[in-house]
């Protein structure tokens, strides 16, 4: 496919040091799993919550904060459209962590995970049967076409291509592994195989291929929280990359730095949650200062207590009292639904 397009791409220095900052994380990931089994469990836990709730967030697909954790826990059944993506995206999380070892990258592997994200929508799993196109919606209203993905006669074929031309990087071993990874996830998003749920897809996929070259960090860390946090250069890396896509003459590399990026992004903040532990002090407590520490703006108890299915409200309330009392957050009002922010310092 266009992005396996050379042989011995020479990678940048920028590139490379950032694969072999990686690599040094991923040689201790095997001493952090061993080493505290019980934060390790409740790092999982957040981290299907997280993955759930912002994948979808980043293509408009929102629910109730109090809803989000019976639903990816599998406690309550969905009730409208936007509860059944989610639960959907939760059982594609499931799926990629318990089988993983045993898939191949497949157009049939894929439109699984599509018809999981999907559930009951008409076309889940099914490649689009129009062309599409990818847009920018402006501030005045206007609405701007910035790439032209494959036809919709064309994808399956393509899908197909793009499969083969993975697999055989992989084999052959014709590229670094995460090279590879980033060269397979730009193509299928510029191939955009299906009619809605491109960017979902894209991201259960990046999981997979990461978890099948011993890249295990996306277990424990919501790379889709950091690809949340960082959406605009999300979005600008992908359009540099794939200008000139249909050519081959496109420049693989804003892409791969982003991705690199948020491996890396993931790996340190696995490492500062897992590497730093203190016999002294409770694994919970560290889950939730870290859930606080991870806030973006405004924030309540009930956010808190989301994203820490482990932790009971008690504790979540002692921490909030503690880290008040030291003047590391604040709180903005009264009552149970009070908002609180992190107090940045100077």
């Amino acid at each position: 496919m266009r992005s396996f397009k050379e042989d011995n791409p020479k990678l940048p220095l920028g590139s490379v040091w950032l694969m072999n900052s990686i690599s040094e994380f991923k040689g201790k990931q095997d001493l952090y799993t061993k080493q505290s089994p019980q934060i390790l469990k409740s790092l999982v836990e957040m981290a299907l919550i997280e993955s759930a709730e912002s994948s979808n967030r980043i293509e408009g697909i929102t629910v109730e904060k109090n809803r989000l954790k019976p639903l990816i826990l599998g406690n309550s059944k969905p009730r409208d459209r936007s509860e059944e993506e989610v639960a959907g995206y939760r059982k594609a999380l499931d799926w990629v962590h318990k089988k993983y070892e045993s898939l191949r990258i497949t157009p049939e592997v894929i439109q699984k995970l599509h018809r999981l994200c999907h559930g009951e929508s008409w076309d889940a799993g099914k490649w689009k049967d129009k062309d599409n196109d990818i847009i920018k919606k402006h501030a005045d209203g206007r609405i701007e076409v910035i790439f032209k993905p494959v036809s919709a006669k064309e994808t399956p074929e393509t899908m197909k291509q793009l499969c083969l031309a993975y697999e055989n990087s992989v084999t052959q071993l014709k590229y670094p592994n995460l090279y590879a990874i980033a060269c397979f996830v730009l193509d299928f998003l510029s191939i955009h195989p299906f009619r809605d749920g491109n960017g979902r897809v894209s991201r259960l996929l990046t999981l997979l291929a990461l978890y099948q070259h011993n890249y295990q960090v996306g277990k424990y860390i919501s790379l889709e929280r950091i690809t949340e946090q960082s959406k605009e250069t999300y979005y600008e890396a992908l359009n540099k990359s794939s200008q000139k896509w249909h050519q081959a003459k496109h420049d693989i590399y804003p892409w791969f730095n982003y991705f690199l990026g948020t491996v890396l992004g993931a790996y340190k903040e696995f490492e500062q949650r897992a590497g730093s532990l203190r016999p002294a002090r409770g694994t919970k407590t560290l889950i939730v200062e870290q859930a606080i520490k991870n806030q973006v703006g405004k924030f309540t108890l009930s956010d808190i207590l989301g994203d820490c299915p482990s932790v009971s409200r008690d504790m979540v309330r002692n921490v909030f009292k503690r880290l008040a009392k030291q003047k590391r957050i604040k709180c903005l009002g009264k009552g149970q639904s009070a908002k609180w922010k992190l107090v940045t310092k100077e």
